[in-house]
């Protein structure tokens, strides 16, 4: 049987982000070595935010809500590439994207260098069955709250809408002509 995570090679980092070798991703996640992800949140004209529940096949957090794709970085590939790909992988959606945050997530003893991307899209989303079991529009405000309550929200979906929604709040504080 197929197993994405034994297939899969991923470039491994230093604490800088610098490619220092390359290894599966079963061995990165076994060894706990720094490596790079992806996420890409996909909001609809009336500024929903699309999430995927996880599949129980899933290595970590089956059944908890997802961003609206994510996932590793491959060897040779940069993150926007990843976010293409994954992002049609979850959804088959193909669409124009946008850096809007960048960042590290410190877990477990390694570290996960972080960049999200946002994407456009309106109505039905369908979902890869094999990924995820649902998928749904939520407003930003409800996320957070899930998040707050500490509700089935992906540590690394939490760790990106807290940086990204603290920062906004905190520009905004500033000036009043940012618009979100």
């Amino acid at each position: 049987m197929y197993n994405a995570r034994t297939a899969e090679i991923i470039d491994i980092v230093d604490d800088e982000n610098k490619v220092i070798g390359k290894a599966s991703a079963e061995e990165v996640y076994k060894e706990r070595l720094n490596h790079r992800t992806v996420h890409v949140l996909v909001f609809n004209d009336i500024g929903e935010l699309f999430l995927i529940k996880g599949s129980a096949q899933h290595a970590y957090c089956p059944g908890y809500w997802f961003s609206s794709a994510s996932g590793n970085v491959r060897h040779n590939e940069t993150y926007e590439q990843a976010a293409r790909r994954l992002l049609r992988e979850w959804t088959g959606i193909e669409t124009r994207i946008i850096p809007v945050y960048q960042g590290h997530y410190d877990h477990y003893k390694m570290r996960k260098f972080i960049k999200t991307f946002r994407a456009q899209a309106d109505g039905k989303i369908p979902i890869n069955p094999n990924l995820a079991i649902a998928g749904r529009w939520f407003s930003v405000p409800v996320v957070l709250e899930m998040i707050a309550k500490n509700e089935e929200v992906h540590p690394e979906l939490a760790h990106i809408m807290e940086a990204i929604y603290s920062r906004a709040t905190a520009e905004q504080a500033e000036s009043s002509d940012i618009q979100y």
